[in-house]
Formats: structure tokens, sequence, C-alpha cells
């Protein structure tokens, strides 16, 4: 149990919106995205990026499609200010794409903010100051009409200043910081007067934070309803949203947000940040790709993103993380697996995509298919003929599947570790083909009705009539081995094409009534790759303990 009881706690108190829409709303658009990578995931870093990675970072950002990015605190440090002064100064800015600076509601920082965007073509300045209770009335000492104030003078401040460098196209970012823990009048005041104080009409963005996550998703929604009643559809006026993960709930709040009116999402690229982390960008964005909505972000090579994400902030993704991770297309579970291979064959090109336990094609994220399923002790024989089918083109009968599978489990239960695609084929090999040309010297005759085999198998002559080769060449060990020899079912397919195509043949023989086992061959002519198939397996009943291949059942 905890040193201390819940009720230390309190829980935040609904917000009494009885008449809300955002649960039954639907999105059928992408919101405007800010990345705040290069400042909020920035100052989270144990190790703030250098000039070199702040700028593979902002390139990699313009790459995937972000047309807001928040590329620094310039007030902050001389590192932040020649950081942006660089993308200015060398016209890393393209036309489409304004840059966003931050600056706290504080005179002499507003003044260097500016300062640092002379000569950029477009802006927007984001001004922050805390309007919750423990803040202002603990960490400030402020009232409410002082915080009005020092909002007031913050955005007079800000549009004097900017109103001086009419070659800039300026856009106001007013943060009510720690909206999510104040009470919605004395936010919406604050937003009021930032609006009074910058020009009704001119654009404005007002932000909501999330700054410490505290409530449910849908307390968060109420709130940004209740904001939106009031400003969404004023000229110049765009509501946006600024999640944070501190309950692990920061994608519900930002999807839920976004049904209550919110048109703008900041966050970070996998959702770096403090604490817990910023809103993960990827997670949302993907997240309505697989709803049919284009997010207008490219992620159509995550692995790329990632590593340059990793090597930027010098932090891993977990291989679970959503999307992105190692792991997170793999299925070890057997009925996972095989859920997933039945669906992959029933799949016709041009089909809405409905496969079982994959949300999303990893194919549109450039990921192959080729980690989708992999063998430990927890699958089946599904996921074990997928890998054979995938990697080797290997397209192994039902009960074929089900005697390898048990065949892989021991070895699995002898190595205790993951198998590869590659583990699984030799072990395939050896067992099925332990010969790859098992008769020699073979010579096929018809003569009437019948045929006649002739070979040499195990360094011995050996001869058979039957109705065909394949029933030739069984009784021909008939009488070799002393054993009756029947076969039950022959399957072949091509595993190639063009002239040097080769065919697969799989032969499900029974020795004696009592043992059912297959062999396997390759070959270019199917005739012949048949009766290599049905010889490896009467090697293998000749050279293996009967009790290792029990009788295969459907």
């Amino acid at each position: 149990m905890l040193s201390q009881p819940a009720s230390k706690y309190r829980p935040f108190a609904p917000i009494r919106l009885t008449d809300r829409t955002w649960p039954d709303a639907v999105l059928t658009r992408a919101p405007t995205w800010l990345s705040t990578d290069l400042r909020d995931g920035n100052q989270a870093l144990v190790e703030p990026m250098d000039a070199e990675r702040k700028l593979r970072m902002y390139e990699m950002l313009l790459r995937i499609g972000f047309k807001e990015i928040e590329v620094g605190f310039p007030a902050a440090s001389q590192i932040e200010y020649d950081f942006l002064r660089k993308l200015i100064d060398e016209k890393r800015i393209p036309d489409d794409v304004t840059i966003q600076v931050m600056t706290p509601a504080r005179e002499e920082l507003i003044e260097r903010t500016i300062e640092s965007l002379r000569g950029a073509p477009r802006a927007i300045v984001h001004v922050y100051n805390a309007v919750a209770p423990a803040w202002r009335e603990v960490v400030f000492g402020m009232t409410v009409p002082q915080v009005m104030e020092l909002v007031e003078r913050s955005i007079s401040q800000v549009r004097r200043l900017a109103d001086a460098h009419p070659e800039t196209e300026w856009t106001l970012q007013y943060s009510p910081e720690t909206f999510s823990l104040a009470e919605l009048e004395v936010s919406a005041q604050a937003c009021e007067t930032a609006i009074a104080a910058w020009g009704e009409g001119r654009s404005i963005i007002l932000n909501l934070p999330t700054t410490v996550e505290n409530a449910t998703p849908n307390i968060f929604a109420d709130q940004i309803e209740w904001m939106a009643r009031r400003f969404v559809g004023r000229p110049g006026v765009v509501l946006s949203v600024h999640p944070h993960n501190d309950r692990g709930t920061g994608t519900a709040s930002a999807e839920l947000a976004l049904m209550a009116g919110a048109q703008r999402v900041e966050g970070c690229l996998f959702g770096n940040g403090e604490r817990t982390g910023n809103l993960d960008v990827v997670n949302v964005a993907l997240n309505l790709y697989t709803q049919g909505v284009s997010p207008g972000l490219d992620f159509s090579d995550i692995d790329a993103v990632r590593a340059e994400v990793e090597y930027c902030n010098q932090l891993p993704v977990p291989p679970r993380h959503p999307y992105a991770g190692d792991l997170v297309y793999t299925s070890f579970s057997g009925s996972h697996q095989d859920a997933i291979k039945k669906a992959f064959a029933a799949r016709r090109e041009g089909d809405v995509w409905n496969i079982p336990y994959l949300p999303i094609d990893p194919k549109d994220l450039g990921r192959s298919y080729e980690a989708v399923i992999r063998v430990n002790s927890q699958s089946g024989k599904g996921g074990i003929s997928y890998l054979l089918e995938h990697e080797y083109g290997l397209e192994l009968p039902r009960r074929l599947q089900i005697e390898f599978s048990q065949i892989v489990q021991r070895e699995m239960d002898v190595e205790g570790k993951e198998l590869t695609a590659q583990d699984i084929h030799s072990i395939f090999e050896r067992t099925y083909r332990p010969s790859e040309n098992p008769v020699q010297d073979l010579v096929i005759q018809t003569k009437g009705d019948d045929v006649q085999v002739t070979a040499t198998w195990q360094g011995q002559a050996i001869s058979g009539a039957g109705n065909g080769p394949v029933d030739a060449l069984a009784q021909a060990f008939c009488q070799a081995t002393g054993h009756r020899v029947r076969v039950l079912d022959y399957r072949e397919h091509a595993i190639s094409s063009g002239a040097n195509a080769q065919a697969v043949a799989y032969v499900e023989l029974r020795v004696d009534d009592d043992r059912t086992l297959f062999g396997v061959a390759m070959h270019h002519d199917i005739t012949s790759a048949a009766l290599a198939a049905l010889a490896n397996g009467v090697t293998r009943a000749a050279l293996a303990p009967a009790a290792q291949y029990e009788a295969a059942t459907a």
C-alpha cells in the first residue's frame, strides 16, 4: 500500500456543462500542428541540443510537413538567440512556414524576444503567465486584478514593439498558463484582456495548456468546449491546446479537445517533454490517419524519423511506443499470429485495411512485414508458417503446419529464446529435406497402364510399379524397407518464376498405419520434386525414432 492515504488528494471538480456536444463530435479533418520540439522538448533534455542537433531537428520538422514550429526561447540564452538569427539571416524559413518564439510576461524578456525576430517574414510571439490559484497566490503572490494588469501591460508592450517592424507579419499567441487548474472565468478574463490589448480582429492564438495534467480527459474537453463557445468564431481568433501527459492521457486529452472545438494542437515528436512529456503529435496524427483523415504530416518513413529524434534528443524511443516502437507491429502469441496470417491470405490489393491486431498497415509507415510475426515459446503454427511463407515462399499445408509447429516448439523448449525466420527455416530444412537429392539414377518407364520406377536410395537399388511415378516409388520403398508406405496427400506450388523457376512439393505419407509424416523437396521439374519429397519422407521415417513423429491431427 502507498505510505500516504488517498484522502490527502481532492478530485478535480466537474465542469457544469450539461449541454456538452463534444461526445457526439467526429473528427473529419486535421488540426493545425505546432511542433515545440525545439523549445518545450529541448528544455526537458538532460543535455539540451547544440546548434548542429537543433538544425537537424528543424530540417526534419520541415520535411515532415510542420507549418508552425516553435524554434526556441531566444531571451533565455545566447545559444537560443543565435539559432533563431541563423534561421532568419540564412533565409532557412520556407514561405509557407511560420516560426514561433516564447517569452514569459516580463518586460525585459519581451523586448529581447522582439529584437531577436527582426527581419523575419512571419512570426508568432508566444506570451504566457500563470493564472491558476496555486501559482498566482503561492508562487507570485498576486490577486486576479493584478494578473489581468500584467496581461494587459505585457501584450501592449508586444504590440508596440511589433508595430515598429511592419515588414514582419505578426501573430500573438497568448497562453493562460496552468489553464487546466484555473477557474474558467479567470482564464476567459485573461484571454479577453489579451485580445483587447493586442487589438480586436488581429491574428491571435489562444493557447490553453494542461500545464500539469490533473483530471480525466473528459473534464479537459468540457473546459475547452466552455472556452470554444466564448471565443471560436471571433475574427482573428484560433483556439489551441497544449496537453501534457502527467496522467498518461495526453493523447486522449488532445483528441477530446479537438472534438470540443480546439483548432490547433501543440506537442513534440514521440511525446518528449518535462516530467512524463508533452503530447505526442505522432500519436494523434496517426490516430487520425487510421480513421481515414489525412493528418497533413508525413510519417511514411517512421524509422528514419525515430532515428533522427533519438539522435537529436539523445533519448531512446521505447520498443512499445505507439506506431514507432520496434515491437508495436510484432505478434508472438500463437492465436494472434494465426488471425494475422489468415487475414493477410484473404486480403486483396485495394481492400479496406482490416487485419486483426494491426490497426495500421506497417508499410504505410515504411515498415516491412518481416517483423510482424516473430516466434517464441508463446507462438503457434500460424506464426511459424507465416514466416516461412513470407520469407521463403513456402506455403505449408495445414497438417504440415501442425506437425512442424510441434517440432519447432520442442526446439524452443530446449533453446529458450526467440527463433528468427532463418532459424525456423534451418529447422525445416534439416527436418524435411535431409537430402537435396535423396534418390539417384532415377528411371521412369511407362508400360501400358503401369509406371515402373528404378532408382538408387541410400546406396541400394530399388524398383517398383504403380499407377503413376509417385505410387511406383512408394511401392519401391515398401519392397526395400519391408514397411507399408502410402501417400495420403500431395501438394505443390511454384516458389519462383521465369527460366529458373522451382517447384516445392509436400508429400504426406503413412508408414505401417501408425505413423504419419511429411517429406519436402524442391526441383525445377514438378515430378522430380514430388519423388524427391516422397524419398525425403521415407528417409525421415527410416532414420529417426518413431516417437518423434506423432500422427498429425487436424
